[in-house]
């Protein structure tokens, strides 16, 4: 048997993609990326893009889930043209909606009798297992029911055996197909074993259901990760026994941790939505993911749009790709410096007191817009402009020392109304004769009880009216 696709991207049909999330957990960074990559081949190609949630184990799955799948979809800027939320007539796009679909194609593969029903119990299974793997072979189902008759398949049901559907594959065969991302490929059946496609409780299994659901809505190009590289000759016997059109199939390098390994909560956080409570904005996330894994040469700052025009498929590496938090961090950089002030209130918003008027807030972002990255450095800085007194160390508070009392006698003169910095630099230096960092630094200790910062121009401008006199006479009398 052989099944043969072109890797060349289609131009001649309309290219569709999909992302197809299980609902049974959050969103993690790697289904985000293949979310992204989905997004943007379609786009680049002026095709369609497809979200289907693959929610058919009951157990696992929860709606929860699904709402929360979507909404970080949406946080990220991603938009697809159908979807749970968008049907269409190639829906239902959720599994737990499609059983009368798969029970047609289930009759379909029963009268072409390249499907059995298998009694064999988990027990037996795993005996198999383990006695395959102890003799050194690979573990495959070794065919127990594949030969039944009719009066043994009756006994086994009449002992209360409720089996399992298993695809009959055919011996000595080759299955061939083009991954656009790693090349030519090829298996042999005989490595396989026969697979379930019907678990015992009539559900459809993934190697079943995620095949036929790519055919039966049109998906020309399945983009995921390459952990599911081994499913594709599986998927592509399954397609050709029902004589529906098989995809283009590549599989994406899998994100690791800086150690190499697979990326995982010992790495620290690794879902959409754990970086999105810490404030991380979309545009970060998504700057990155797209360079993760995928060549490209745009270094600079990009949108959807203009990802979407970059994202070429054959710049898809076949390594793994290191997931770096500190990289991350430069792009969340460069989308805080990027917003504006709208988006900067909304953004800082929950962390800003309610009692501050506009004009309070206006120049307290303008103050410490070039120090934050995420929420909690601005945090740091709320407290430092309208907090109570700084608690000093050992070695800043030496520097106070050292400046004299003399020194913040004349800062907080200056400082008396409306606290402006030339004007205090002017009087300090005309009573002390200090000059460079002797006249800077023991002001900024003072005034914010960091050696570094934000300038502190417009810090002052921040501060409410009185806090700049009242820091600098804490150390007027005394020096210390």
């Amino acid at each position: 048997m052989c099944a043969s696709h072109d890797c060349e991207l289609m131009i001649s049909t309309q290219i569709v993609t999909r992302f197809a999330p299980s609902p049974t957990g959050d969103l993690h960074l790697g289904n985000a990326r293949t979310a992204l990559f989905n997004e943007l081949l379609a786009r680049r190609a002026g095709g369609r893009f497809l979200l289907r949630i693959e929610d058919t184990d009951a157990q696992r799955s929860s709606d929860a889930h699904t709402r929360g799948l979507i909404a970080d979809l949406r946080w990220l800027g991603l938009d697809w043209d159908a979807g749970p939320d968008r049907e269409d007539a190639r829906g239902p796009y959720r599994q737990s909606e499609r059983g009368a679909i798969y029970a047609a194609d289930f009759e379909a593969l029963q009268r072409r009798a390249v499907v059995y029903p298998c009694y064999c119990s988990a027990l037996e299974l795993e005996v198999s297992r383990r006695t395959q793997l102890a003799a050194g072979k690979p573990p495959r189902y070794a065919g127990t029911c594949r030969d039944l008759d009719a009066a043994e398949r009756a006994a086994r049901a009449e002992r209360g055996r409720i089996p399992t559907l298993r695809f009959r594959v055919p011996a000595a065969e080759r299955i061939n197909f083009a991954d656009f991302v790693h090349g030519a490929q090829s298996f042999l059946s005989d490595d396989i074993g026969d697979f379930v496609v019907r678990r015992a409780d009539g559900t459809a299994a993934f190697f079943f259901c995620n095949a036929v659901d790519d055919a039966r809505m049109g998906v020309t190009h399945v983009l995921r990760g390459e952990d599911h590289l081994a499913n594709t000759p599986r998927q592509l016997m399954i397609l050709a026994a029902l004589e529906l059109p098989a995809p283009a199939y590549g599989h994406v390098s899998l994100l690791v941790g800086p150690d190499g390994a697979p990326l995982s909560k010992r790495h620290g956080a690794t879902s959409v939505r754990e970086y999105r409570e810490r404030g991380f904005t979309a545009a970060a996330i998504i700057n990155h993911l797209f360079r993760l894994g995928h060549a490209t040469p745009e270094h600079g700052f990009l949108n959807l749009g203009e990802m979407a025009q970059a994202f070429d498929a054959t710049h898809l590496g076949r390594a793994p790709a290191r997931f770096d938090e500190q990289q991350l961090l430069v792009w969340q950089k460069d989308a805080v410096h990027r917003m504006d002030a709208r988006e900067l209130r909304h953004w800082l918003g929950p962390l800003l007191p309610a009692a501050l008027d506009e004009a309070s807030v206006g120049a307290f972002i303008d103050a410490v817009r070039p120090n934050i990255v995420l929420p909690e450095d601005a945090k740091a800085w709320l407290d430092i402009v309208f907090g109570g007194p700084l608690e000093l160390a050992p070695a800043d508070s030496a520097v106070i020392r050292g400046a004299g009392s003399g020194y913040f006698t004349a800062a907080a003169q200056a400082a008396d109304g409306r606290a402006e910095l030339p004007a205090i630099l002017a009087a300090v230096r005309a009573a002390t004769g200090k000059t460079g960092a002797a006249l800077y630094k023991p002001l900024r200790l003072a005034l914010t009880g960091r050696p570094h910062g934000p300038e502190l121009a417009p810090l002052l401008k921040a501060m409410p009216a009185g806090k700049a006199r009242e820091r600098f006479a804490r150390f007027a009398d005394t020096g210390s």
